[in-house]
């Protein structure tokens, strides 16, 4: 299959099919990340780009190294990207979890950044 790729030169294409997809996959993770837990998981995030880091130079093959990087970036992104999302409910753009209203009350220590 990756000889078809290199032969064709669709293997920029099919990265950049994926890279979208990877994108499109942690927009509703991270909202539902922000609803369940709040800004607290975002070393979770921290935590999968270092492990993507890691496979992307592990890995020889290029098409899986660069969806690796791409993974990774991705999740340190959505580090920045759970503190956009508890802004965002706070204006009323998202829904608010009610079993963790007290968490948005103003001047709360526990999610602030």
């Amino acid at each position: 299959m990756m000889d078809f790729l290199d032969e064709n030169n669709l293997t920029g294409l099919l990265i950049g099919i994926c890279t979208f997809l990877v994108i499109g996959l942690f927009h509703p993770v991270v909202i539902k990340a922000e609803y369940y837990w709040g800004t607290r998981c975002w070393w979770l995030f921290l935590l999968l780009g270092i492990v993507g880091i890691m496979v992307a130079l592990c890995v020889r093959n290029l098409f899986f190294s660069a969806l690796a990087g791409v993974f990774a970036f991705s999740s340190f992104w959505s580090i920045l990207e759970i503190f956009e999302q508890r802004k965002r409910v706070l204006k009323g753009w998202f829904p608010m979890n009610p079993k963790r209203a007290h968490e948005y009350e103003k001047g709360s220590k526990s999610t602030s950044r």
